[in-house]
This record gives C-alpha cells, sequence and structure tokens, in this order.
C-alpha cells in the first residue's frame, strides 16, 4: 500500500508545475511542533476510524495547481460526490468547468460516462477498490480523486517517506474543528485536517509538490460526510437511462482533473 501513496502524490509533483501560497509566520513553527508520536497517533486513529466503515460518502471539492509555459499561475477547480461500499464498490461523480463525469465500480466493471457528451467507456477490473485504484491511475490514465484517502491502510500509505511532523493546532473546515498536521517527504509536503470528536475524518488534504518549480499544489475538502445506513447508494452498477454511446476509451476526452490539452502540454 505504502507504493500507492508515493505513486499518487508523485504524479503531481512530477506531471505540473504550479504556485503556492506563501505562509508567512512570525516566530519559529518549531514552537508549535507535538510529540511526534502524538500526531502520528491522530492519523492512525483517522485510518482506523476510516478502515472500520463499510460504506463511506461525502461531498468533495478539489484544487488543482497549474502553470503555464509563460509561468501563469491557473487554479482548476471542480466538485464532486463520493459513495464507496468496501470492499468493492464505488461512485464518483465529478463537475468541473471543462467535465461533467461519472465514475461507477461494481466489483467487476468500472464504467467511465461523460454525461455532456453523453459517451461512455467501461473496463474489465475486478477486485478491490484499492486494485481499481491502481487500475485506474496506472493503466486508465484516469486517477480517483483523493485516492490516498480510500485506501484499506490509510496510515501506512500516508506515513510512507514521511521525515518530518508538525502539529499545528486546531483550524476550523466547513465550520468543522480540527486537528491541522503538517508532514513532509523527500518528494512532497502534505497537510491534512482531521475532524476532532468521535468521528475523525479527513476534512481538508493538501499536497505540495515541493521538488517542482514553483511547488505545483492539489487539494481536497471534504464535506456532508455519512457512514452507514446514512449512505444512499445501494446499487452501484451503471444504468445506461441516456442511451449513451459505448466508445474506447481513448475517445472519451477530458475525464481527468487536468483537462487534456494542459495534460499534453505538461508532458512536453
Amino acid at each position: 500500500m505504502a507504493r500507492q501513496s508515493r505513486k499518487f502524490r508523485h504524479r503531481f509533483s512530477a506531471a505540473l508545475a504550479a504556485g503556492t501560497l506563501a505562509l508567512i509566520v512570525s516566530g519559529s513553527l518549531s514552537a508549535t511542533r507535538a510529540d511526534e508520536a502524538d500526531a502520528k497517533k491522530l492519523v492512525k486513529a483517522m485510518s482506523d476510524y476510516l478502515a472500520s466503515q463499510k460504506a463511506i460518502s461525502f461531498d468533495y471539492d478539489t484544487n488543482l495547481e497549474v502553470v503555464t509555459p509563460d509561468h501563469q499561475k491557473i487554479l482548476l477547480a471542480s466538485s464532486g460526490k463520493m459513495e464507496m461500499g468496501r470492499p468493492d464498490k464505488l461512485r464518483v461523480t465529478r463537475h468541473g468547468g471543462f467535465a461533467n463525469v461519472e465514475v461507477t465500480f461494481d466489483g467487476k466493471t468500472a464504467t467511465l460516462f461523460g454525461k455532456d457528451a453523453n459517451l461512455y467507456a467501461q473496463a474489465e477490473v475486478p477486485g478491490t477498490i484499492a486494485h481499481l485504484i491502481d487500475e485506474m491511475r496506472d493503466k486508465l490514465h484516469r486517477p480517483v480523486p483523493g485516492a490516498d484517502l480510500l485506501l484499506p491502510d490509510v496510515y501506512g500509505t500516508l506515513m510512507d517517506g514521511v521525515t518530518d511532523v508538525k502539529d499545528l493546532g486546531s483550524g476550523v473546515i466547513g465550520g468543522t474543528e480540527c486537528d491541522h498536521l503538517a508532514f513532509r517527504t523527500k518528494e512532497v509536503d502534505w497537510q491534512i485536517w482531521i475532524a476532532q470528536g468521535e468521528h475523525p475524518y479527513p476534512c481538508r488534504y493538501v499536497i505540495t509538490a515541493t521538488q517542482v518549480d514553483q511547488g505545483p499544489q492539489y487539494s481536497i475538502q471534504i464535506s456532508d460526510w455519512k457512514t452507514g445506513t446514512d449512505v444512499a447508494a445501494a446499487d452501484y452498477t451503471f444504468k445506461n437511462t441516456t442511451d449513451a454511446k459505448k466508445v474506447d476509451l481513448s475517445k472519451l476526452k477530458d475525464t481527468d482533473e487536468l483537462p487534456d490539452h494542459l495534460a499534453e502540454g505538461a508532458k512536453q
């Protein structure tokens, strides 16, 4: 599982160039550093809580920073809904300025449905959600938003390669008081805000690719967190209610968080 986090985070480090907001702090952050073991316990408690939930749903907003070849900074924003039933059911919607997409997975078949184009593509990916995440990223090249937070061992995934830990105290995300933690690896810095109380779910997760010029950032913010019987989805199979045309995956454009034309530019 450790490799999954590194690959997910490395994608933003290697493929994008973006600007980040400068954090200006008077005094030393070392004064706010809590015991490393206590900070890790907060992440472990979140991980254990997530793993114990058989059904989860939440709304999310993502921000992806990119920089054009002439160094103009652009922030790409999208929103969606995630519904999952462990170990092998997933439904994800995402609506951005260039795409309106739904991904469904019933344990055997992954379906990507471009709602605006009324086109869909399918791939046989039998297995768990963790296996789907690998296949969506490495073979289908359509990463699942916030994939690190959906894996069975979130703690092992996130803590892979961590060299520095900071507890920045409390923060408030969408009206929810959270524990704010910051971590550093050789490739990226990342921060997480974890809801305080009996349900320590992730409220915001931010990755900064420190090894790329100007430090591209990716963030996902979570709201309307639900578990158990409050989760609406009961059927994760694709229903072609709009008579959408089935096409090869290569014909289904703009289904990632990064538009196809910008992704092509990043590879140059």
